[in-house]
């Protein structure tokens, strides 16, 4: 028993403790020996779960920007997707200006994703899902059903039907110059009266008619 707990005492003075080995074990980056642990792992695992977060956000982007009439491309490009963004939501440029303000920027990032919302016929309740929920509520404004609100509402040409065989096209209407002047019409000649029919005057008795 005695030996056992000598054993023990020694592994800790000596630093052999798996668990204190655990943490205090290096690894050789650029032929450095730095220290490793069960943390390095776990940052690693945040950081492909940030990328693909960050690459869904660029696909929803690139697809709303799309549906908005816009180069989807230029969700990528920088400053040039505020740009764009401030065209699709219809508010002036000048306001990429504001974003670049400390405190301001929230407040206009803010504003402008409430319009991005009512561009697209989202309520408040989505509005704030766009905020609070960015990675779940953006593929859904993209690939969703929704339509962007600021489109052509045109409707497209009506076919023109045919013209119907017997239907005789509308005259075009003639104007008269105020320097020409206008013939009177010629006047109708009366008609002549019609001779009332000659009657045969009654036979008397005893005379015959030939």
């Amino acid at each position: 028993m005695n030996n056992i707990a000598s054993y023990l005492v020694a592994n800790v003075y000596q630093g052999s403790n798996p668990m204190m080995d655990t943490f205090s074990s290096s690894c050789s980056v650029n032929g450095q020996s730095v220290p490793c642990g069960p943390f390095e792992g776990i940052f690693a695992g945040f950081g492909v779960i940030w990328l693909a977060i960050v690459v869904i956000c660029i696909a929803s982007m690139w697809r709303i920007f799309s549906k908005a009439g816009k180069p989807g491309w230029a969700a990528i490009v920088p400053i040039y997707n505020v740009i764009v963004l401030l065209q699709v939501v219809k508010k002036p440029l000048w306001w990429v200006v504001l974003l670049f303000i400390p405190i301001v920027n929230v407040i206009m990032s803010i504003a402008v994703v409430c319009y991005l919302a009512k561009a697209f016929n989202k309520g408040i309740g989505f509005t704030l899902g766009l905020i609070f929920l960015s990675p779940i509520f953006y593929p859904i404004l993209a690939f969703g059903s929704s339509a962007y609100a600021y489109g052509d509402q045109s409707q497209p040409n009506q076919p023109v039907p045919p013209a119907q065989p017997n239907q005789t096209p509308p005259q075009p209407t003639q104007f008269v110059s105020p320097t020409q002047t206008v013939q009177p019409a010629a006047p109708v000649p009366p008609s002549e009266p019609v001779p009332p029919s000659q009657s045969i005057p009654p036979a008397q008795p005893g005379q015959f008619v030939r």
